[in-house]
């Protein structure tokens, strides 16, 4: 089943511009008496005047109730087939020490891919021991850093690493648990710059070298091989591909399992969301399920025992709790082909969030701050840079009326938003305010020019004097 990411075409224009998706916007999303969209029991209003915009807005409550209905899912789904399973939060969607801390304790364990989020991880107070370390480039320094810290495994990407950790956890004096990153050649349905198992890629190795590289592995008396790791893309569906991709794993895990045991299987993630209200991903009870099956039956062909589960859910876990608020700015009518086109600009843009530009992402937006009772018309909301790519939310519908001065909300922002964010055009990153039962708290404090001038050496001799001539 195809993302939104495939869908160029406008969606039909809604019966109400006002009304919220319950697939789309966190769940107790709803607008107050005066029309203002409500998160976590906080008006939109109260949010911006506090905090300002552009602001990313977190539901704490709705990302700890699908990190734990995530897990209950693996765990429940492995049970059945008489297995057991690990859920790692994928920290690349979006890391923070409130995050670690709020999936730590729903049970989750930890994945991270640099030495910078391996911090984050570790400083939040992650048990070192789950948490699981990715990377295809990890420096040395990196994976001493990880060992030294007694991370639970590291994820071999290429047949140099084998080496390059083998000798980190000598050094140590450690045996290191390690995965292997393999492709297992199965597309998944989604954008090629999210499809991540295909073979002429940087993550990973191909499949049939994957038996060789093993046996280096295991070579090393430094090193503790558990198992082999595969990731096939990212905002899937349905089970289909984890399915296949399964059946493709368990032929050579049976063929390593001949020689010592395997036990472990990492599955990776990349569990879908609904961006817009044509998405419709699967449950996840019902993916968790139908990969279980898949695994088990494939063991059963192959004899070998059901192998313990690892699964790295990011977005289905934080994507849909976030929301970001903007403030319009400027607004125009644009003619088109097919009539005209509302432009709305906001205070953000790409820095806040590439996802748009950086591979044709769909988002819902909202009129936060009021309803209207005006038609709908077809709009384009875009940021504030220099590039006439900064779009936003390439189209929805907005009421007609839509002005300067109004808030906008961006639902499903939660991941891959604030962790791909930049200072382009030197706009500093918003602020992360977490919401929860009626309460607002940054979790993330924002950056200020100042800030930006600060990191700025050329500008270090010139605090006073504005224009950069020193007395």
């Amino acid at each position: 089943m195809a993302s939104s990411a495939s869908a160029p075409v406008p969606p039909p224009a809604p019966a109400d511009p006002n009304a919220l998706a319950p697939q789309v916007w966190p769940e107790g999303a709803h607008r107050d008496d005066e029309g203002r969209i409500v998160l976590g029991g906080v008006d939109v209003r109260t949010l911006a005047d506090r905090f300002g915009t552009p602001l990313y807005v977190v539901d704490e409550t709705v990302a700890r109730a699908r990190a734990a209905r995530t897990r209950t899912a693996f765990e429940r789904a492995a049970a059945s087939v008489g297995t057991t399973a690990v859920v790692y939060y994928a920290g690349k969607a979006f890391l923070s020490g409130a995050m670690v801390q709020w999936m730590t304790a729903e049970g989750l364990a930890v994945d991270v891919s640099t030495g910078g989020e391996l911090a984050v991880a570790l400083r939040a107070g992650a048990d070192p021991a789950r948490i699981g370390f990715h990377g295809n480039n990890k420096s040395t320094a990196e994976i001493e850093q990880a060992i030294a810290a007694g991370v639970g495994t590291i994820v071999i990407d290429s047949e140099i690493e084998v080496r390059r950790v083998a000798d980190a956890a000598s050094r140590a004096g450690r045996v290191q648990r390690v995965r292997l990153r393999v492709n297992s050649g199965v597309h998944a349905s989604t954008h090629d710059f999210l499809a991540t198992a295909h073979e002429d890629q940087k993550f990973g190795i191909p499949l049939q070298d994957a038996a060789r590289v093993a046996g280096v592995i295991r070579s090393h008396d430094s090193l503790d091989f558990v198992g082999l790791h595969c990731h096939i893309g990212s905002q899937i569906f349905d089970a289909a591909g984890f399915a296949e991709s399964a059946e493709r794993l368990l032929a050579v895990h049976a063929e390593l399992t001949a020689s010592a045991p395997v036990p472990e299987l990492n599955l990776g993630g990349g569990f879908g969301i609904a961006y817009t209200e044509a998405d419709d991903p699967q449950p996840i009870e019902a993916i968790a399920d139908r990969i279980a099956a898949a695994v088990a039956e494939a063991a059963g062909r192959h004899g070998v025992p059901v192998p313990r589960l690892a699964f790295e859910p990011g977005r289905t876990i934080i994507g849909p709790a976030g929301v970001t608020l903007y403030t319009a700015g400027t607004v125009k009518a644009v003619p088109t082909d097919d009539g005209w086109r509302h432009y709305v600009s906001v205070d953000g843009g790409m820095s806040d969030n590439i996802r748009t530009a950086l591979y044709g992402a769909q988002y819902t937006v909202r009129l936060a701050s009021r309803t209207s009772d005006e038609a709908a018309a077809l709009a384009r909301v875009v940021g504030k840079h220099c590039e006439s790519g900064d779009i936003v939310v390439e189209h929805d519908w907005l009421p007609h009326d839509v002005a300067p001065g109004d808030l906008l909300a961006v639902a499903a922002t939660g991941a891959y938003c604030w962790s791909l964010a930049s200072n382009y055009n030197h706009v500093p990153r918003p602020p992360v305010v977490a919401v929860a039962d009626g309460a607002a708290r940054v979790i993330v404090r924002g950056e200020t020019v100042d800030d930006l001038l600060a990191r700025d050496a050329g500008l270090s001799d010139h605090d006073d004097d504005r224009h950069g001539v020193t007395a």
